[in-house]
């Protein structure tokens, strides 16, 4: 029975990815976001759990890649469609444009699973940062409608550029550092923890909107930190 406990995990992830598509197509972005979070959560779990039970095995190694595609990879491009959908615009296969992020995405995810040189780090953006930049900004934008009385298509241009500097993340050589911690000690961590104090007046500050900025910051600091080295 153990053995089966990852992949039902797993399978929570994908469902949490299949509801946050739901609720993207219907223009409730905050429910669609607060559905990629719990996907997050079980993203999480289900690795720690396999490694736990020491149950790990390929058929959870794919059925991880696939659920991720959807709740990191399908619902964000869901969540920029139905946004940049909202503008009825004169241009209908515009939209359709965010459905390359639900493709790098796949790529991304691919190349996760055939390179060894992310155990301690990663390669590019991973797919739940980017999943969750793109449905903190979202949510907000199309709560506030920031601009829109003055410049009633900023938005729509802007998210058109951020869509392929998305994708180029995904599958770029750029090196990213993951929160593991081999000891506790400032020496050797120090970015990590410059990157967790600075997450918390961010999210004070800006609430879910936060979220898009901590992930952005992230960027940034990943960039900085591998040119210094």
């Amino acid at each position: 029975m153990k053995k089966h406990i990852p992949n039902m995990i797993t399978c929570c992830n994908l469902i949490s990815g299949c509801s946050a598509t739901y609720y993207a197509f219907q223009g409730n972005y905050y429910t669609a976001l607060l559905f990629i979070v719990i996907g997050a959560v079980f993203d999480f779990f289900d690795g720690m759990s396999a490694r736990l039970l020491h149950v790990s095995s390929e058929i959870g190694k794919e059925l991880d890649s696939l659920a991720d595609d959807i709740t990191f990879g399908f619902a964000p491009s869901a969540i920029v469609f139905s946004f940049l959908n909202s503008f009825h615009i004169h241009l209908p296969f515009v939209p359709f444009l965010a459905f390359f992020i639900a493709a790098f995405s796949a790529l991304r995810l691919a190349k996760f699973n055939l390179d060894e040189r992310q155990a301690l780090g990663f390669i590019g953006l991973p797919t739940p940062a980017n999943a969750l930049f793109w449905g903190a900004l979202i949510a907000n934008l199309n709560f506030h409608r920031w601009f829109e009385p003055y410049i009633p298509y900023f938005w729509f241009y802007v998210i058109l550029v951020l869509i392929p500097i998305s994708c180029y993340l995904l599958v770029s050589e750029i090196p990213m550092f993951a929160l593991k911690f081999k000891t506790w000690g400032w020496k050797g961590n120090e970015v990590k923890y410059i990157f967790l104090l600075t997450c918390i007046p961010l999210l004070y500050w800006l609430g879910t909107l936060g979220i898009a900025a901590i992930i952005a910051w992230y960027v940034v600091l990943s960039v900085i930190t591998n040119r210094r080295q």
